[in-house]
This record gives C-alpha cells, structure tokens and sequence, in this order.
C-alpha cells in the first residue's frame, strides 16, 4: 500500500533490502469497485473499522468468533466509487475500512470496538506503521444514536485503560456509505500468504493482537 510497502529493510546488519511487492503494484485494467447495501441480512447485523491496511483488519476480524465475514473497502469520504488508486492520492476523504458482517446474539457492537483497539494503534495520526496518510486514519463507524454513545463509551474506556500512553485520536463517524474493493483486496492474506508485506507487518499484527485480544476467536 505505497512505497513503504514495497521496501522495508528487515535485516539491517546484513545491509539487506527486502523488495515487498503491495497492492498498489498489481495493476488492474477494469475496477470492479462497488457500493454496498448498508443493509444487514436478516438475523445479521454489519459495522465498519478503518484502521489502516484493510488486509489486516479484514484478517483480524474474520478470526473472530461472531464475526460471519468481513469486506476490503473504502468509507469516510466524498468521493463515489473510488479506486484503490484515487484513495492513495490522499485527496478523496475516504479510509480504508472494513465491513463486518456479524451475528448480534454471538457478540456485540461494543465487542467488536474491543476488537479495534486491540488491533491496532489509535495514538498515530494518519498512520499503522509503515503506512502513511489521511486514508490510513483510525475511525470508528457508527449506525444510530445506540452505537454512538457505545463507540464514545468505548473510547472512554480505552483512554482510561492506560494501555496507549499518547492522545487516543480514532474519529467517530456516522456510516452512510461502504464502496467494496477490488476483488484482488478481498482475502487477500489467505490467498497470498507469501507475500513481502504479507509475512513482514500483516502476519505480526495479527500474532500481536491474537496476544492483546481477550475475547474469543474461532
């Protein structure tokens, strides 16, 4: 997902540079972005995270138990049907978000922002590690006065936890729109485990919040 996705030097002793072949590099010639029905089947509900590289995030939420399926998309800006490639110029508003499909009697809303905090770094403005940019930020989305306060409760509570020692700068937004991905963004660490950035940063955050998360996984 940008440059530093493609080069990140892992082992510095030996003066070695690891080539990570991103996202941004497979080139697409038809975009098969689409919007999304905000509507949850029924028995089902759906909510939204962005919290940077929606490979991760959409890896992470699947393992959780409750969780029926998760979508790679973009959410938070002003622009319709945006590309992989608008969204990296910084200039469309949107993030990239994942959609979760989920079952309300299994886990809750509140659940899954424990799922969010524990999955990545809310103290970084524009930024998860390596990537950089408004479209990596951290938000929370939100559907209905009940899910607000239950978002703002959340973030009282990761602020009061002591966990970060900075600000806590996640974003509440309401969500009204959810533009799928390209397909090849979908599953992407199951179909591409190999992968450069796959192996050095998804993997590791993955590993990071399977020790973090208290809740249950699959």
């Amino acid at each position: 997902m940008k440059k530093m996705k493609r080069y990140l030097n892992i082992i510095p002793a030996l003066s070695l540079l690891l080539v990570l072949i991103s996202c941004d590099a497979i080139s697409q010639k038809k975009s098969d972005v689409r919007k999304v029905n905000l509507s949850a089947p029924k028995g089902k509900a759906i909510a939204a995270f962005a919290e940077g590289c929606f490979w991760c995030s959409e890896h992470i939420f699947e393992s959780v138990a409750g969780v029926d399926s998760a979508i790679s998309g973009y959410a938070g800006g002003n622009v319709p049907n945006p590309t992989y490639d608008l969204v990296n110029t910084e200039t469309t508003g949107h993030a990239e978000t994942v959609l979760v499909y989920y079952n309300p009697r299994v886990i809750s809303y509140a659940e899954l922002c424990k799922v969010f905090f524990a999955s990545h770094d809310p103290t970084t403005p524009n930024q998860q590690g390596p990537d950089k940019g408004s479209s990596y930020r951290s938000i929370l989305f939100y559907n209905g006065p009940t899910e607000k306060a239950s978002a703002e409760q959340s973030v009282r509570d990761i602020s009061q936890s002591g966990r970060f020692k900075k600000a806590i700068i996640t974003q509440l937004k309401p969500l009204t729109e959810f533009y799928r991905a390209e397909e090849y963004h979908q599953d992407y660490i199951e179909k591409n485990p190999n992968q450069g950035y796959v192996r050095a940063i998804s993997i590791p955050r993955y590993n990071l919040f399977k020790k973090t998360y208290k809740g249950k996984l699959k």
